[in-house]
């Protein structure tokens, strides 16, 4: 019964596949303050460099890219579950955004973006 057991586990533990998901969609918050909006978007293990901002109308894009930069040449993976490919947000704001004075702070994996009405 053993030897049957830990082959029905070795079969299983080699199975794994990659994931093939292409484009990922982060988690975010929006608010509506007294001066404009607040937008939050959870953007763990990305860096801020790879982040786009851009406003068409009343849509707000947010796109990107999350890499993998601690996978080395000749290693492979054991369990592999966090997404590592293109990323895009798109929120739609009741009103136009476009000429919003746009605030942006990257902290803790979190996103800030205040869009300020303009004057």
């Amino acid at each position: 019964m053993a030897k049957s057991t830990n082959r029905q586990f070795q079969f299983i533990g080699t199975a794994k596949s990659v994931q093939s998901v292409t484009v990922w969609y982060p988690a975010a918050d929006v608010y509506q303050a007294p001066d404009g909006w607040v937008v939050k978007v959870e953007l763990a293990g990305v860096s801020p460099e790879d982040i786009e901002i851009d406003i068409q109308g009343n849509v707000l894009y947010v796109a990107g890219c999350r890499r993998d930069k601690s996978c080395a040449m000749g290693m492979s993976f054991h369990q592999m579950e966090i997404t590592y490919s293109q990323f895009e947000k798109t929120l739609n704001f009741p009103a136009s955004i476009e000429g919003a004075k746009v605030e942006h702070n990257f902290e803790n994996g979190l996103l800030l973006i205040h869009l300020r009405k303009s004057a």
